[in-house]
């Protein structure tokens, strides 16, 4: 049974899941907006449902309705592993465009490479070099 994790935006779904595509080098995501959803006669622009792959794993997200209130990602935290340090090093530099600084990367107990960080969209992300004992 997979897990997705499904994360919500105020109306800056396709340019977030854009950015992530580029900094994960995946193909772009697919998209459907609320206009596009067949008789239910809404106007906006927004994304009802998006799903972007990155390294075989799903991640799923949407705007929230236009009007309706909610913090993005505020008690969820996306977390990349990767080969290397410098690949880790890598897409935390990418993410951190705009973004701020939970945890300075670098070493600790548990990885060679490690950090955390808020993106400019909102969402908290880890980013690590894998190790041994996390898989």
């Amino acid at each position: 049974m997979p897990l997705h994790p499904y994360i919500h935006f105020q109306g800056t779904c396709a340019e977030a899941l854009a950015f992530y595509a580029e900094v994960f080098g995946a193909p772009p995501a697919k998209a459907m907006r609320y206009s596009e959803v067949p008789g239910a006669g809404f106007d906006s622009q927004r994304i009802i449902h998006a799903q972007l792959e990155i390294a075989g794993r799903t991640l799923m997200a949407s705007d929230f309705p236009e009007g309706v209130e909610g913090d993005p990602q505020k008690a969820v935290t996306i977390t990349a592993t990767l080969p290397s340090v410098e690949e880790a090093r890598a897409r935390y530099d990418a993410l951190m465009a705009g973004g701020d600084v939970i945890h300075p990367f670098g070493p600790s107990f548990f990885s060679e490479g490690f950090g955390m960080l808020r993106d400019r969209f909102g969402t908290h992300w880890i980013l690590m070099k894998e190790s041994a004992g996390l898989r």
